[in-house]
Protein backbone atom coordinates (compact mmCIF):
# COMPACT_ATOMS: atom_id res chain seq x y z
CA UNK A 1 0.00 0.00 0.00
CA UNK A 2 1.38 3.38 -0.99
CA UNK A 3 0.92 6.39 1.29
CA UNK A 4 0.07 9.76 -0.11
CA UNK A 5 2.92 12.27 -0.01
CA UNK A 6 1.61 15.76 0.63
CA UNK A 7 3.61 18.94 0.15
CA UNK A 8 4.01 21.46 2.91
CA UNK A 9 1.86 23.94 0.98
CA UNK A 10 -0.92 21.35 0.63
CA UNK A 11 -0.82 20.68 4.36
CA UNK A 12 -0.98 24.42 5.11
CA UNK A 13 -4.06 24.95 2.93
CA UNK A 14 -6.22 22.77 5.17
CA UNK A 15 -5.32 24.24 8.56
CA UNK A 16 -8.13 25.78 10.64
CA UNK A 17 -6.97 25.02 14.20
CA UNK A 18 -3.59 25.89 15.69
CA UNK A 19 -2.77 23.72 18.70
CA UNK A 20 -0.02 25.13 20.92
CA UNK A 21 2.05 23.85 23.78
CA UNK A 22 3.08 26.50 26.30
CA UNK A 23 6.46 25.74 27.89
CA UNK A 24 9.01 25.58 25.09
CA UNK A 25 6.66 26.88 22.38
CA UNK A 26 4.86 30.02 23.60
CA UNK A 27 7.67 30.51 26.13
CA UNK A 28 11.34 29.61 26.10
CA UNK A 29 10.59 26.75 28.46
CA UNK A 30 12.13 28.26 31.54
CA UNK A 31 10.23 28.67 34.78
CA UNK A 32 11.76 31.91 35.99
CA UNK A 33 10.47 31.91 39.57
CA UNK A 34 7.64 31.07 41.86
CA UNK A 35 5.98 33.85 43.83
CA UNK A 36 4.85 33.46 47.45
CA UNK A 37 1.56 31.94 46.29
CA UNK A 38 3.29 29.45 43.96
CA UNK A 39 2.57 31.44 40.78
CA UNK A 40 4.99 31.10 37.89
CA UNK A 41 6.57 33.86 35.86
CA UNK A 42 6.41 33.12 32.13
CA UNK A 43 7.75 35.30 29.35
CA UNK A 44 5.74 35.48 26.10
CA UNK A 45 7.02 36.99 22.83
CA UNK A 46 5.06 39.97 21.53
CA UNK A 47 5.38 38.88 17.87
CA UNK A 48 3.76 35.54 18.72
CA UNK A 49 0.87 37.54 20.17
CA UNK A 50 0.58 39.69 17.05
CA UNK A 51 0.67 36.59 14.89
CA UNK A 52 -2.09 34.97 16.95
CA UNK A 53 -4.24 38.08 16.54
CA UNK A 54 -3.70 37.90 12.75
CA UNK A 55 -4.62 34.20 12.90
CA UNK A 56 -7.88 35.00 14.66
CA UNK A 57 -8.63 37.83 12.19
CA UNK A 58 -8.24 35.28 9.39
CA UNK A 59 -11.12 33.36 10.98
CA UNK A 60 -8.94 30.60 12.41
CA UNK A 61 -9.06 29.04 15.88
CA UNK A 62 -6.34 28.43 18.45
CA UNK A 63 -6.13 25.98 21.31
CA UNK A 64 -3.59 25.70 24.09
CA UNK A 65 -2.81 22.28 25.53
CA UNK A 66 -0.28 22.22 28.36
CA UNK A 67 0.86 19.64 30.83
CA UNK A 68 1.34 22.36 33.43
CA UNK A 69 -1.05 24.88 34.98
CA UNK A 70 -0.29 28.58 35.46
CA UNK A 71 -2.47 31.64 35.97
CA UNK A 72 -0.24 33.52 33.54
CA UNK A 73 -1.33 31.18 30.71
CA UNK A 74 -5.01 31.85 31.32
CA UNK A 75 -4.29 35.59 31.45
CA UNK A 76 -2.32 35.54 28.18
CA UNK A 77 -4.98 33.40 26.50
CA UNK A 78 -7.67 35.93 27.49
CA UNK A 79 -5.55 38.78 26.07
CA UNK A 80 -5.29 36.94 22.77
CA UNK A 81 -8.91 35.77 22.60
CA UNK A 82 -8.01 32.09 22.93
CA UNK A 83 -10.96 30.28 24.49
CA UNK A 84 -9.82 26.67 24.09
CA UNK A 85 -7.34 26.25 26.95
CA UNK A 86 -6.51 22.84 28.43
CA UNK A 87 -4.00 22.91 31.30
CA UNK A 88 -2.68 20.23 33.62
CA UNK A 89 -3.17 17.67 30.86
CA UNK A 90 -1.37 14.38 31.58
CA UNK A 91 -2.08 12.95 28.09
CA UNK A 92 -2.17 15.52 25.29
CA UNK A 93 -3.57 13.04 22.79
CA UNK A 94 -6.74 12.66 24.91
CA UNK A 95 -7.12 16.46 24.95
CA UNK A 96 -6.45 16.54 21.19
CA UNK A 97 -9.33 14.14 20.49
CA UNK A 98 -11.57 16.10 22.85
CA UNK A 99 -10.72 19.26 20.87
CA UNK A 100 -11.57 17.56 17.58
CA UNK A 101 -14.94 16.48 18.98
CA UNK A 102 -15.63 19.92 20.46
CA UNK A 103 -14.68 21.92 17.34
CA UNK A 104 -15.75 19.50 14.62
CA UNK A 105 -12.33 19.73 12.94
CA UNK A 106 -10.47 16.68 11.65
CA UNK A 107 -6.78 15.93 11.98
CA UNK A 108 -5.82 17.32 8.53
CA UNK A 109 -7.20 20.70 9.70
CA UNK A 110 -4.92 20.87 12.76
CA UNK A 111 -1.43 22.32 13.01
CA UNK A 112 0.31 21.20 16.20
CA UNK A 113 3.37 23.12 17.35
CA UNK A 114 5.50 21.31 19.91
CA UNK A 115 8.93 21.00 21.42
CA UNK A 116 9.12 17.91 23.61
CA UNK A 117 8.10 14.26 24.00
CA UNK A 118 4.64 15.01 25.45
CA UNK A 119 3.79 16.74 22.15
CA UNK A 120 4.88 13.82 19.94
CA UNK A 121 1.60 11.80 19.78
CA UNK A 122 -0.32 14.93 18.75
CA UNK A 123 2.33 15.86 16.19
CA UNK A 124 2.06 12.40 14.67
CA UNK A 125 -1.74 12.67 14.28
CA UNK A 126 -2.07 16.28 13.15
CA UNK A 127 -2.23 17.41 9.56
CA UNK A 128 0.73 19.74 10.00
CA UNK A 129 3.34 19.09 12.67
CA UNK A 130 5.69 21.97 13.41
CA UNK A 131 8.70 21.71 15.67
CA UNK A 132 10.35 24.78 17.13
CA UNK A 133 14.05 25.14 16.32
CA UNK A 134 15.19 23.95 19.75
CA UNK A 135 12.76 21.01 20.01
CA UNK A 136 13.90 17.55 21.05
CA UNK A 137 15.16 15.24 18.26
CA UNK A 138 11.97 13.15 18.24
CA UNK A 139 9.80 16.21 17.50
CA UNK A 140 12.24 17.42 14.86
CA UNK A 141 12.04 14.03 13.09
CA UNK A 142 8.22 14.02 13.20
CA UNK A 143 7.86 17.64 12.04
CA UNK A 144 6.71 18.61 8.57
CA UNK A 145 8.32 22.01 9.21
CA UNK A 146 10.91 23.27 11.69
CA UNK A 147 10.95 26.94 12.60
CA UNK A 148 14.14 29.00 12.48
CA UNK A 149 13.15 30.62 15.78
CA UNK A 150 13.35 28.71 19.05
CA UNK A 151 10.36 28.39 21.35
CA UNK A 152 9.33 31.63 23.03
CA UNK A 153 11.24 33.72 20.47
CA UNK A 154 8.71 34.12 17.65
CA UNK A 155 8.35 30.49 16.49
CA UNK A 156 4.55 30.64 16.68
CA UNK A 157 4.50 33.82 14.56
CA UNK A 158 6.78 32.10 12.04
CA UNK A 159 4.39 29.14 11.80
CA UNK A 160 1.36 31.41 11.39
CA UNK A 161 3.07 33.40 8.64
CA UNK A 162 3.96 30.17 6.84
CA UNK A 163 0.38 28.90 6.86
CA UNK A 164 -1.29 32.20 5.96
CA UNK A 165 1.26 32.92 3.20
CA UNK A 166 0.60 29.47 1.70
CA UNK A 167 -3.09 30.41 1.67
CA UNK A 168 -2.34 33.84 0.19
CA UNK A 169 -3.86 35.42 3.31
CA UNK A 170 -0.87 37.08 5.02
CA UNK A 171 -1.47 40.82 4.81
CA UNK A 172 1.30 43.26 5.57
CA UNK A 173 0.47 46.91 6.30
CA UNK A 174 2.54 49.52 4.53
Amino acid sequence: MQTEVRSLADRCHNIELLLLDVDGVLTGGEIALYDDQGGQLKVFHVRDGTGLKCWRQAGKQTAIVSGRTARSVKHRARELGIELVFEGVPDKLVAYHELLNKTGFSSPQVCAIGDDLADLPVAQESGLAIGVADACPEILRAAHFITCAPGGKGAVREAIELILKCEGRWIVSR
